[in-house]
């Protein structure tokens, strides 16, 4: 292989978002690398059943990938499966949580953004925890505030976003277009504000601040649950500006649960 070749290719592990059928053999997938960050690439042959790379390009899996480099679009050349998180394909409820946040990161992230070892790093952590955790809702929601904080959109949830004085130890209300809490004194008759009881801010400001293993074996009751998700699907709908498609899909397992 000469120099300038090997510029042009690179051996990365390669965590797969999104996969699409592209020609008449072909997959486009997209997927996440810790030092070129989110790429779409082509596993050429990979829909024949002959193919060495059949099996090796799954949905939320992750493998070892020999990249070229094109003007458009990389070419895998080779793939090797490294951790097939087989609960994301074997179990609906999962799967459907595990396409949410392939969705999220992806909508949230652009393309070739070099320093992406942290994001690499929660995607694959996050694939794992729903491959074993039983609170999915739990892992969604610490996984949603930890990409939030790294793409820049931390929601503020410590002070008032209209006079960012501290809150009291009371119900309080969220803000989309702001980003963060609005306390009752500032909260606006007529202005699109979203209820957040004291439980639910404190289980956002818990997951915010705290370290997976610190938060792991929380106990969330069931509203608590229903309303930080209503809260932060609110917000991230906001921010990417149209609904996710995965949201639907989950509550559609979940009404077949």
């Amino acid at each position: 292989m000469t120099d300038q070749s090997r510029m042009r290719s690179i051996r990365t592990p390669a965590l797969i978002l999104k996969r699409r059928d592209f020609g008449e053999a072909d997959r486009l997938l997209t997927i996440l690398t810790p030092f070129q960050g989110k790429l779409d690439v082509i596993a050429k042959g990979a829909r024949k059943l002959t193919s060495s790379k059949t099996g090796h390009v799954e949905l939320y899996t992750r493998a070892d990938m020999l990249i070229h480099r094109g003007r458009d679009l990389g070419i895998c050349v080779q793939a090797e499966m490294t951790a097939p998180f087989l609960p994301l394909r074997e179990n609906l409820n999962r799967g459907a949580h595990a396409s949410y946040c392939a969705e999220l990161l992806d909508r949230l992230t652009a393309e070739g953004e070099t320093d992406a070892g942290a994001l690499f790093k929660l995607m694959d952590d996050t694939f794992i925890r729903l491959s074993l955790e039983d609170d999915l809702r739990l892992t969604v929601r610490f996984f949603e505030l930890r990409l939030l904080d790294l793409v820049g959109f931390r929601p503020e949830l410590l002070n008032c976003v209209v006079e960012h004085e501290p809150l009291l130890p009371e119900d309080q209300f969220f803000d989309n277009a702001s980003g963060g809490v609005v306390c009752p004194r500032h909260a606006l008759r007529g202005t699109a504000l979203v209820p957040l009881s004291m439980d639910g801010l404190k289980l956002l400001r818990h997951l915010q601040r705290s370290t997976w293993k610190q938060i792991e074996s929380l106990k969330v009751p069931p509203q608590i649950h229903e309303e930080a998700e209503r809260v932060m699907l609110g917000y991230i709908t906001h921010l990417v500006e149209r609904r996710l498609q995965s949201v639907d899909f989950i509550r559609r397992v979940r009404d077949l649960a």
